[in-house]
């Protein structure tokens, strides 16, 4: 009989069942999902830059290329690191509708403006557009438990992917088939991102995130000190304890120490090295491939520009490699090198395909295929820079990473393209551009060359088996099945071992012998250390493989390569089917 007290009624808990907070966070993901799909619907972007040389805007090449475009790196290097602090400050909604607003008035900017300066300023925007994307990426994971990060970020980046593909597509259809122009096609995206930012207006604000606003709720223990410092808490050397005694455990410090930890991993410094100077040029690949566009088919009548089918195709095509890198399956610490020096050297030759072509198709094919080797390498660049990390020390390497690939490019781009600078063409940009990949995939090969060299000499060093050790199939089956027998014996109690009768005397199976009972010497479990390729001991050894125990060099069982005399070959198959069948049971 169960007391109905009020104090057993106080420990009922009062909390929402498992199907309120499943349809609870189902909505909420679903929502933030198709915020995301329709805040990609921009189906002007990719004719922009034939807008900006048309008889709309009526610029010039070399404007559009070394004056308006370059401002993009720029501004994005100077708003990049405000806006992943802000993020996570002020979780994630207030930024995400500062997206929102900055495409607005890029929009605005390309519909209104009429100068350089006004370009430029459009491109401030844009930058804006694109470090705010974090945002969006990270903002996900705080609203779902850890089991569902992997769920939920496979729906997001979905979401995003069908976004793009569905603008392009979109524009392109518009374009081709229904013959509107340009402008009016700025109209059109006007109008979805500024319902974009209605939409944004209803997203929950989240109540903590992975630094500054880490409460109670949120703080787990191994979010509390990095993962190298768990694994050894002596990491971090003399940076890290002057940083804990100069600035305690403020929320710089401990990024700066895991930061210090995280570059002690090879596979990390490996993909990282990667995302820096790769994502460098494949942006720098992406942001002038309009204008190359142009060059090659110059032409005025917007129905011939197929810019949009080429982004969709892209974007599909990177979306299938995403998927596939997923079910890839080799040793990483060995040919990770191999497989980027691979991809990285057949970007090279896609780049010199499109800087020398005079075919538009050609050059459409170069980008898709350009895009999906890229996209590819992505999800296995995140997996193993992600594996063995924390959430937060993985938004900081992250973090870090897009920071220096955004300082490579910036320094490519006043070098090259700044009118400052050499003020280069288009075409002898991606020159240069396909040289850049080149160097890269060389010294990926280097690497990689160097870790097979280092195998090598590694597996030479082993020591081999001495020559009087090497057995037979057969015997090596005669002596697994002794040598079994033999510890079974000595686990039994001094008054019950086994006395063999002289007709039962060990001795070595011959040849035939060991091929009759073949079907009986299954290997069990406990072979399995005997069968393996492991060099057998040599005779002046102390120990064998069989031994177990401080004794087990006295007990050791003779060679079975010698027939000891007045053996017989039947009463040694009768212990060898005893032996067997005490393994198997």
């Amino acid at each position: 009989m169960v007391p109905s007290s009020p104090a057993v009624e106080k420990q009922v808990p009062v909390e929402p069942g498992p199907d309120l907070e499943l349809r609870s966070w189902r909505c909420l993901v679903c929502y933030l999902c198709f915020y995301g799909f329709m805040a990609q619907i921009r189906p002007g972007e990719s004719f922009i830059t034939p807008y900006l040389l048309g008889l709309d805007k009526n610029f010039t090449r070399k404007q559009v290329t070394n004056e308006i475009t370059p401002v993009l790196s720029y501004s994005y290097l100077a708003v990049l690191v405000p806006a992943f602090l802000l993020t996570d400050y002020l979780r994630y909604t207030p930024v995400l509708l500062l997206q929102g607003l900055s495409y607005v008035a890029v929009w605005l900017l390309l519909l209104l403006g009429r100068t350089v300066a006004h370009m430029q300023l459009m491109e401030l925007f844009y930058s804006i557009t694109m470090a705010a994307r974090i945002a969006y990426s990270s903002y996900i994971f705080s609203l779902v438990q850890p089991a569902r990060y992997q769920r939920v970020a496979s729906y997001s980046r979905a979401a995003v992917l069908l976004g793009v593909f569905t603008s392009s597509v979109l524009g392109q259809l518009l374009v081709t088939a229904a013959g509107v122009s340009f402008s009016t096609l700025n109209y059109i995206s006007l109008a979805f991102l500024t319902f974009s930012v209605v939409l944004a207006l209803f997203l929950k604000r989240p109540k903590r995130s992975l630094f500054f606003n880490r409460g109670a709720a949120g703080r787990e223990p191994s979010a509390s000190a990095s993962e190298l410092e768990r694994m050894n808490p002596g990491a971090g050397g003399k940076l890290g304890r002057a940083l804990r005694a100069v600035c305690g455990d403020s929320v710089l410090a401990r990024m700066l120490r895991e930061l210090g930890n995280s570059l002690r991993r090879p596979q990390l410094r490996l993909w990282s090295l990667w995302w820096v100077f790769n994502s460098a040029g494949y942006y720098l690949v992406v942001y002038y491939v309009h204008i190359l566009w142009n060059e090659v088919e110059p032409t005025t009548n917007s129905v011939r520009v197929y810019n949009g089918g080429a982004d969709a195709a892209s974007t599909l095509l990177g979306a299938i490699t995403s998927f596939a890198a997923g079910f890839v399956k080799i040793r990483w610490a060995r040919w990770s090198k191999l497989l980027v020096a691979g991809v990285t050297a057949t970007q090279a030759g896609l780049v010199f395909l499109l800087s020398y072509t005079r075919h538009i198709w050609l050059c459409y094919a170069a980008f898709v295929l350009f895009r999906g080797s890229y996209q590819f390498l992505v999800p296995i660049a995140t997996f193993q820079i992600a594996a063995s990390l924390s959430k937060e020390l993985c938004a900081l390497v992250f973090g870090v990473n897009t920071f220096f690939a955004t300082i490579v490019k910036t320094i490519i781009t006043f070098i090259v393209s700044d009118i400052r600078g050499l003020g280069l063409p288009v075409r002898q940009q991606f020159q240069l551009y396909s040289v850049y990949f080149l160097l890269l995939s060389i010294i990926y090969f280097l690497g990689a060359a160097l870790d097979g060299l280092r195998h090598c000499q590694q597996g030479r060093h082993q020591p081999l088996p001495l020559a009087e050790d090497l057995r037979s199939p057969a015997e090596e089956k005669a002596a697994l099945a002794l040598s079994v027998q033999d510890k079974d014996l000595r686990n039994l109690p001094p008054a019950q071992s086994l006395r063999l009768s002289p007709e039962d005397g060990l001795g070595a199976a011959g040849p035939g012998s060991g091929e009759q009972r073949q079907s009986d010497l299954a290997p069990a479990p406990q072979a399995a250390g005997f069968l393996s390729p492991v060099p057998a001991p040599s005779a002046h050894t102390p120990g064998s493989a069989q031994a177990s125990g401080p004794d087990s060099a006295a007990e050791t069982c003779p060679q079975p390569a010698v027939h000891p005399p007045g053996v017989g070959t039947l009463g040694l198959q009768r212990h060898l089917s005893v032996s067997v069948q005490n393994v198997s049971q």
